[in-house]
C-alpha cells in the first residue's frame, strides 16, 4: 500500500515507522536534536515549501536506510489516507 505526503511524493507505507505532528513534537530539544541531525546528514525531504504539519519518518526494510519527509498535510489526514487504503 502506498501513501501520497504531498505534491508528487509517495511512500511505501511498508517503509513507514511513524508520522509525527510537528507543532507538537518539535517542543522536544531531542526531537529538534534528531531533526537537525537527519538534516546536515541529508537524509531529509521536504514534500512542499508550504508550511509544514507533519514529518513521516521511513525505514528502507533491506538497507535499514531512514529518511525524513516534512509534509504540509495533517497527521490526521495522512492518518484517513491510510486507513481508507486498508478498506479498499
Amino acid at each position: 500500500m502506498f501513501l501520497h505526503l504531498g505534491e508528487n511524493t509517495v511512500i511505501s507505507t511498508e517503509n513507514l515507522v511513524g508520522i509525527f505532528d510537528m507543532d507538537n513534537t518539535t517542543v522536544s530539544k531531542i526531537t529538534r536534536d534528531y531533526l537537525t541531525k537527519m538534516q546536515k546528514e541529508n537524509r531529509v525531504v521536504n514534500v512542499s515549501y508550504e508550511l509544514p504539519k507533519s514529518f513521516i519518518l521511513c525505514r528502507e526494510k533491506k538497507t535499514k536506510e531512514e529518511v525524513l519527509y516534512i509534509s504540509p498535510i495533517s497527521t490526521q489526514t495522512l492518518l484517513k489516507r491510510i486507513q481508507n487504503n486498508k478498506l479498499d
